[in-house]
């Protein structure tokens, strides 16, 4: 079978290339055309477009680049009636994706959608053009199969990827090593204009700890010297590409809200939510979003697990004053690694990757 697979960010980068090996696995003539990232093309895809010329962060960012995601929708369109593929399977990426769906099922192709986009927490008009267009929708929230369930709309529930990637067998329950020197791991985001926000708010605490080490978890697709711009003298290092490493060897964490944080709460490490985007963006989010938390761990345990320090509430004093008690042993800790393990439990075990690639093949099979 031909797959056309569209991944906007790292995160879906990620789960998509796990994806495609699990689907490879039960089809053994499979061929991957891709929107993605080294990941996936490392899985075996022809990627087209690179997903770090395609995000772009917040409402504002997103308004000065309209020509340009204007020109990648003619493309990906003209891109999938040129080659024609068995299914297109959308993953995140949602105000891309969509636009996507749309089309690829008004044009004859099978749509898939791995990874649901956020309705739940808004513009839950979308569920309609969800409904309409895709003929798939596998979930990775425990909630959100209650959530479609109300518009009548059922989907499929795989469980979460990132439990392949970070809970392999043998694995889950193992003790974090005795750090001779603490380690604070810094993840200020994906996207440049996050980074730019938050990095430097991060970095700003560091001289308050002078023997705690700290280290830049660098994203994919970002330059080091982009990062050199913000460190300087600071003495804080930069390791990229390793953030599992990081994260397996960390005490506590700053974080950068999105992905990263669930990636985080499922390594048992203490963190702090960080967000702060353009006044913009965000006076336009706060009318339009709603749900309690931007964190995913305190979303899917629907309760603040973790704290979360957004816009203006993201300062070097609050940012210090979370951070304290995440270093030091007390009731802090113990309290959110016990509710990470709260967590674990809920997400259920590894093999999400492998459940959705059989929902898709049964799917395809179907509607054959």
């Amino acid at each position: 079978m031909k797959y056309y697979i569209i991944a906007g960010e790292a995160s879906g980068d990620l789960h998509a290339s796990n994806l495609m090996k699990a689907i490879q696995e039960k089809d053994g003539e499979a061929v991957f055309r891709c929107w993605g990232g080294d990941l996936m093309q490392q899985a075996g895809g022809e990627v087209v477009k690179h997903y770090r010329d395609l995000a772009f962060m917040g409402f504002a960012e997103v308004v000065r680049n309209l020509r340009t995601i204007a020109g990648n929708l003619s493309f990906c369109r003209k891109d999938i009636s040129s080659w024609k593929p068995d299914v297109v399977i959308l993953v995140d990426y949602p105000g891309f994706n969509l636009r996507i769906a749309k089309f690829a099922s008004q044009a004859g192709f099978r749509v898939v959608y791995y990874i649901s986009p956020q309705v739940w927490a808004w513009k839950k008009s979308r569920v309609h053009k969800i409904k309409k267009y895709v003929g798939l929708m596998i979930v990775i929230l425990p909630f959100e199969q209650d959530f479609y369930a109300k518009y009548d709309y059922p989907v499929a529930y795989a469980g979460h990827p990132l439990l392949d990637v970070i809970l392999p067998p043998g694995e889950a329950h193992q003790p974090k090593p005795q750090e001779s020197e603490p380690l604070v791991a810094l993840l200020p985001g994906s996207r440049k204009q996050e980074i730019e926000r938050i990095l430097p708010i991060m970095l700003s605490v560091v001289p308050s700890y002078p023997g705690i080490s700290f280290v830049i978890a660098g994203a994919p697709g970002i330059s080091p010297d982009f990062y050199t711009r913000f460190t300087g003298q600071s003495g804080v290092s930069l390791q990229s590409g390793r953030t599992y490493e990081l994260l397996r060897n960390a005490r506590a964490a700053l974080v950068t809200s999105g992905t990263a944080s669930l990636e985080t709460a499922l390594f048992m490490v203490p963190q702090v939510i960080c967000y702060k985007g353009s006044r913009l963006s965000f006076a336009i989010a706060r009318r339009i979003v709603k749900v309690p938390f931007i964190g995913l761990p305190n979303l899917i345990m629907q309760q603040k697990i973790v704290e979360e320090l957004i816009q203006d509430d993201l300062t070097p004093a609050r940012l210090k004053e979370a951070l304290d008690p995440l270093l030091r042993e007390g009731a802090v800790r113990d309290g959110i690694i016990g509710q990470y393990s709260q967590l674990r439990t809920l997400l259920g075990g590894p093999g999400a990757s492998q459940r959705a690639a059989a929902k898709i093949l049964e799917f395809f099979k179907g509607s054959a």
